[in-house]
This record gives structure tokens, sequence and C-alpha cells, in this order.
């Protein structure tokens, strides 16, 4: 019988990277490299211009070792005698499309690509335009101010609201989820065929393997970071942008330097490099120099050592010092010269916060970010994500001079298949005195609507409370399912609640002052911050959160007639 082969894929997984300041010529591609590099992999270099029909670079060697690190400790534990080298390849391709330079590595090869010309927003700002807000794969959040950094994977996909992510107070360093819309290689011969993609610094996912096909892939992915604006579920992650102003980054760096002569207290913390994670899991020795020619050796990285060594320089050399200081990972706690994992700068290794009056920065990963500016650009793009102009729900104008529990009463009249539960609260062993008010209208594909007329912002609290209190009873509270299943079957025979029932929606309908329109600008400063945070513990829960605002009426709708919310 005869055997049947498959053929070889027309796309390969790889991370991409972009370049920066590197002109678009073989030379100045060559110039970046590291001639230690070269010479510790005994490369050899060749030209594929041709080929590929843009100018490159390729770069093939090797990282040998005669003898793997583990041998010498095997040979002590067992009595064997254990030898046995290493030799892991290393590729690099660099190529210049349509002015800009990138690189991709192969195996090790992505280790010769120098940090100081990466382009480190260049994955991430990619994803956000392109990834699928409801199939968040992976996440990675870092919290300035404590060096803390939150990795979430999810290999089947959730909605990025779920994930609780602080929009205003946290760096997102890496995202990966399900690639929409793309005219890729991959997905070429079958337009239905799912992709993932990961984007931090690099960019990883599925690339054209034949020439033509990976260039017209940069091509495409070049074209969405010029022409397209992120998803407005994910924009939130370029309001913290880096400090670009060069004079305000000359001042943060000397009021660093400022603190790195005072006595530690907590403002500055250790930070891995983004791009370093898997290293240091594997690193058995820190290796680390500030200002020394001898290394400090570790089992972990030093802060303490960091913090000594800067602290003993001169005034206005203390930043310079971190800066030009490096730490080296071995994969064995000999540190021998063959035990390198990688190489980079202490400064990447330290996260620090730098107050210039009012106004709060963070250094993280060698660059500076102001966070207090992101603050209200989050907030209020959150609140318009969440103020919608197409409701689910169809409520009639509340005519001006009704209370709420009159226009609440009046809703099922209106619209049949609403039931009004206005003050019909459920009691629990928890909630035995006046109970829990599970919604003010309960819609007839089972929507929990909160409605209240507001005229500042204490009701409104009051308001996004509720829908907290009431979500939080049903999901916890086997009790009070029943009891409110209870309430809606004697309101609406024949259409009980399903079994198991969870809230999918909370809706919370709100009649500003006398009638002003609800939008992001009208929503009161106080309650926007309050409803970003309850709409973030909603969504945690895997509850939807919605928010419309009620028309107004100023006669009875048999009169004017009933407007929709949904023109």
């Amino acid at each position: 019988m005869a055997t049947r082969t498959s053929s070889p894929s027309s796309t390969s997984k790889r991370t991409l990277y972009r370049l920066t300041g590197v002109a678009p010529t073989v030379d100045a591609m060559f110039d970046v490299l590291d001639p230690e590099q070269l010479e510790a992999v005994d490369a050899e270099l060749q030209f594929p211009e041709e080929h590929l029909g843009v100018p490159a670079l390729l770069v093939s060697g090797s990282f040998e070792q005669s003898e793997a690190s583990w041998c010498g400790e095997i040979n002590r534990t067992t009595g064997c005698e254990v030898s046995r080298p290493v030799n892991r390849s290393a590729g690099l391709l660099m190529l210049a499309v349509d002015g800009e330079v990138y690189a991709i590595g192969y195996d090790q090869g992505f280790r010769l690509v120098p940090d100081r010309v990466k382009d480190r927003r260049f994955g991430l700002s990619f994803v956000i335009r392109r990834v699928d807000p409801a199939q968040i794969r992976d996440l990675v959040a870092h919290t300035p101010g404590g060096g803390r950094t939150d990795i979430t994977l999810v290999p089947g996909g959730t909605p990025v609201w779920s994930l609780g992510v602080q929009e205003h107070a946290q760096i997102v360093r890496r995202l990966g989820g399900r690639l929409e819309r793309m005219q890729l290689t991959i997905g070429r011969d079958n337009r239905t065929k799912v992709s993932s993609v990961e984007g931090g610094t690099g960019l990883r996912m599925r690339l054209g393997v034949d020439p033509a096909d990976l260039v017209a892939d940069i091509r495409a992915i070049a074209r969405v970071l010029r022409e397209e604006d992120p998803s407005q579920a994910l924009e939130f992650v370029e309001h913290i942008v880096p400090v670009k102003d060069g004079d305000l980054v000359t001042r943060l760096e000397q009021r660093l330097d400022d603190m790195l002569g005072e006595p530690p207290d907590g403002r500055i913390a250790v930070a891995v490099p983004s791009d370093h994670w898997d290293d240091y899991a594997a690193a058995q020795a820190f290796a680390t120099k500030v200002h020394s020619t001898e290394a400090y050796l570790t089992d972990d990285f030093s802060l303490e050592y960091v913090l000594n060594r800067a602290r003993v320089q001169r005034l206005g050399t203390r930043f310079a010092a971190l800066r030009d200081g490096t730490v080296t990972l071995h994969s064995h706690t000999r540190a021998a010269k063959g035990d390198v994992i990688r190489t980079s700068h202490v400064l990447r290794w330290i996260e620090a916060e730098v107050a210039l009056g009012a106004r709060r920065f963070f250094l993280l990963d060698g660059q500076w970010y102001e966070i207090g500016e992101a603050y209200l650009e989050a907030i209020r793009s959150q609140v318009e994500r969440l103020i919608t102009d197409t409701p689910s729900v169809d409520l009639p104008a509340w005519v001006l001079g009704d209370k709420e529990r009159d226009y609440n009463e009046s809703v099922p009249d209106l619209r049949p298949g609403y039931v009004c539960f206005d003050r019909d609260n459920v009691r629990t062993a928890l909630h035995r005195g006046n109970g829990v008010e599970i919604c003010d209208l309960l819609s007839p594909d089972d929507v929990l609507v909160m409605v209240k007329r507001a005229k500042g912002s204490d009701a409104l609290s009051h308001l996004f409370g509720q829908g907290v209190v009431a979500v939080q009873t049903l999901l916890y509270s086997p009790e009070a399912v029943d009891g409110f299943a209870r309430k809606v079957a004697a309101a609406r025979p024949g259409r009980a609640l399903p079994e198991g029932f969870r809230p999918s929606k909370v809706v919370f309908a709100i009649l500003l002052k006398s009638g002003t329109d609800l939008t992001a600008d009208t929503l009161f400063p106080f309650s926007q911050v309050t409803l970003v945070q309850t709409a973030k513990m909603l969504e945690a829960w895997g509850i939807a959160v919605e928010v419309v605002g009620i028309q107004a009426a100023v006669a009875p709708p048999s009169r004017v007639g009933i407007r929709h919310l949904a023109a």
C-alpha cells in the first residue's frame, strides 16, 4: 500500500518584530547586530534579497556547549558517567518591507535581535485592532506600585470585560486571542479557519512560508496598524502611553537619580522584563553588575544589591549606573560562560514610582508612563461602551409628572411581557427584614431591568448598588432563586423562569433630571466612576451590563403616543 505524505504547510507560527531606528538596508540591519553574539554562534551570513524581492539578511548559527550543565550534577548523584553536548540552532531573518525593518527568529534566533531596536508596542498595537474582544485567551497586565504582574490564560477564550482589568491602573503587556477578519495566508484556502494571535513586543501568529506570502502578510499587518483604530472594547490598552517629552523624561531621570541615593521606601521594586518570563523561570543563577567589574551572583534577581550599588554612586550618575548595568541569566548555578541564557540591562528589571508635583509617573521595562493622565480617558471610554443607542429592552417614555413607582407599574400595560417587581422583594435567611429587590422590571427574555429617575449621583449610586446586590444574591443563594422563581410564575403564568436560572444581563434604565438625554457627557462625573466599577464587578461574574436612557414625555402616552427608545 502506498504511503500517503502530507503536503508542507503554507504557514508557520512565528514571532515577528518591528525594528525602530534601523534604515531599510542590509548594511543597517547588519550594523545593529552584536558582533560578540555573532561570534558566539559562529554566524553565517546570507543575503536572500533576490528570492524575497526585498532587502534581506539571514543569520544562521548555533549555541554550542561541549557538555550540558546537568551532566556533572547527575554524575555526582548517580555515580554514572554521563557527558552530553548541547547544540541549539539559531536563525534570524531580517527584511525591509515598504521602508520598515522586521525580524523573525527561528529556534534561538530571537536572542540575536537587540532589545534597543525592538518596537515595544508593535505586537500589542496590532492585537487590540484585530483580536476578537469576546475571545481573549491570554492576558498579562502589570499593576504599577507593587511589582505585581497578573497572567491569565483561558484556552477556550473569554470576553475581555470578564477579566477584571483595571484600565486606568494597569499596563497591559501582552494580549492574545482569536484573530478576526484578516486577509492572510492562513485563511487563503479556508476562509473560516480560525487563527490565534498573541501580541506584546513581538507579534506571534501564523505567517506565510513562501516569500511572496510572507511579504504579503507583513504588508497586511502594517496596513492594519496604519489605517485602523483599536477595537472599542480594547482601546483602553492605548490610554496608558509612554512619555514622549524629552525634557520631561530628563526630569524624571533626575528625580529617580535623587531617589536612588535615599534609603529604600518601596517606591522601587522588581519587575521582570516582559519578554524574559520564560528565561526567568529557567534561570538558576543571576549575575548582576552595577558600576563594577565583578558580577554579584545570586539565585534570583537581587534588588537589594542593585539599590546598594546605586546608593554609593555620585549624585547625577546613579541612574546611568542602572542604565549601563547588566543582568545575566544562567541555566546553572556555576554561572559559566556556556550557561548564559541572556543578558539585559538592570534598568529593565526595576519598576519605580516618581512624583512631580501632583503628577505620578512609573518606570517600567525601561519606559516612563504617566498613569493618572489615562484615568479620565479610561473611565469615559467605558461609559461610552456601556451607554447604548440601540437598547435590548423596549421601554416606554416616562411622563415627567409620574413617580418612579407609577412608571414601573405602567410598563407591563404598555409593553406586554414585562413584569413589575418594584418593591416586591425576595426574603431569605440572610435578608430577613425588607428582603432584596431583585429588579424593578423583568423583560420578556428574563433580563433584570433596574429603573431610576436621578437628580444627582446619590440616586444612581443606590441604583448600581441594587444591581450588584440583586445579582450576587441570585448567584449565591438558591433560596433567593427559588423565591424569585415563584414570584415570576405567579405574575407570568405559563412562562416560568428556566430551571437553574442565572441572570445573563442587567440593564440600568435612567431618566436624568428633567428628561436630559443620557450620554457620557450628561452622566454625573462621580456616577461615571461608580458605573464603571459596578460594570467591572458584574462582568467579572459573567453578567452583561447595559445602560439606557429613558425618554421623557410631557403628557400621558395616551395623548402624545408612545415613544420607543430605539428610534
